[in-house]
């Protein structure tokens, strides 16, 4: 069987080639899916799509007229995928439904103490032989408290590394993880959450009732020396009313891996290209800014974990079984999911 890999990074194609290549040949392509790259795919039974690509019903289309009756996508989230659209044209549809928690969980950390301690802004400086220590205070960070909205896998590997600190630790989510509770969490309405917490990330996932979870209420409701973190869907925040908050000189810092227009920029070299998109274009205006790449997932292990579950998506989709990741089997969409 050959197979077609749409966004692959160049760390991962190796990766991918040594999973694949043996039973199966794999074709690696860096440009990502979509309606002008669908055709690309004419003959390839199976696809395998990455985070970014678009599967709205008329790329499914072009992919299901050319032979496509797999999407095997290589991430955890699905919000690109029209899986109505995949099931009324007889298709199977994979993902990868968990890899290293810790992977994002420490990237967010990363973006966190960035932000408390100025690191950007303190690294610029001493490249150019200034060594000053004017505006880069920080904030001890033991006996602050952390706010986790979303306590699974990955905001359970958050608070573990928070309770490290020493931070009290508040948590929202549907339902409370007993892990989170052993180590000193307590659970409040979001309400409650972003009035309180020093220190917001978000890890939930991005469905209608979590789209644009914070919204320009809960951000006014945030202490105006609070951090927030998003390293998990950009649909998540308001990216427009956050901008209005920053400009009002509120927030210490802001830390952002995903961005709700970044199909469009991330993964790909923009720095030639004149931005259009003024949104975004302003929040790079911001010191207390940063903006990364989507790169959060973006370690060894977790790589590793995800091409393993791909390949396995594809082998149970050959010997005609399913597995917890496919999201559609054969045309057939869970009746939850409909």
């Amino acid at each position: 069987m050959e197979i077609v890999a749409f966004g692959v990074q160049a760390d991962e194609r190796p990766l991918l080639e040594r999973a694949f290549n043996g039973p199966h040949q794999i074709r690696t392509l860096q440009v990502f899916l979509n309606h002008d790259t669908a055709p690309i795919a004419h003959g390839y039974e199976i696809v395998s799509s990455s985070v970014n690509a678009e599967l709205g019903a008329d790329v499914l289309q072009v992919l299901a007229a050319g032979g496509t009756k797999m999407i095997a996508q290589r991430s955890t989230g699905f919000n690109n995928i029209d899986l109505e659209a995949a099931a009324d044209l007889g298709m199977s549809v994979g993902r990868v439904s968990s890899y290293s928690p810790h992977a994002v969980a420490e990237f967010a950390w990363a973006l966190a103490l960035a932000l408390n301690r100025n690191l950007a802004r303190a690294v610029s400086r001493t490249r150019n032989f200034d060594f000053r220590l004017d505006g880069l205070m920080g904030r001890d960070l033991c006996g602050r408290t952390a706010g986790v909205l979303g306590t699974g896998k990955i905001g359970e590997a958050f608070t573990r590394i928070a309770h490290g600190f020493g931070m009290n630790l508040l948590g929202w989510d549907l339902v409370e993880n007993p892990r989170c509770v052993d180590l000193g969490m307590t659970y409040v309405p979001r309400e409650r959450l972003f009035a309180e917490a020093d220190l917001i990330t978000l890890h939930v996932p991005l469905v209608a009732d979590t789209w644009h979870l914070v919204d320009a209420a809960a951000l006014t409701a945030m202490k105006d020396d609070a951090i927030l973190i998003n390293s998990s869907r950009g649909g998540l925040v308001d990216t427009r009313a956050l901008v209005k908050t920053l400009k009002a000189g509120r927030l210490t810092g802001v830390g952002l891996d995903v961005y709700e227009e970044e199909a469009g920029f991330f993964y790909r070299d923009k720095s030639l290209d004149v931005i259009d998109d003024d949104t975004l274009a302003r929040l790079m205006t911001f010191a207390n800014v940063l903006v990364t790449s989507h790169q959060a997932y973006f370690t060894e292990e977790a790589v590793g974990q995800i091409v393993a579950a791909t390949v396995a998506n594809v082998e149970d989709y050959l010997a005609h079984r399913t597995n917890e990741n496919m999201l559609v089997t054969r045309g057939q969409l869970p009746a939850a999911a409909r």
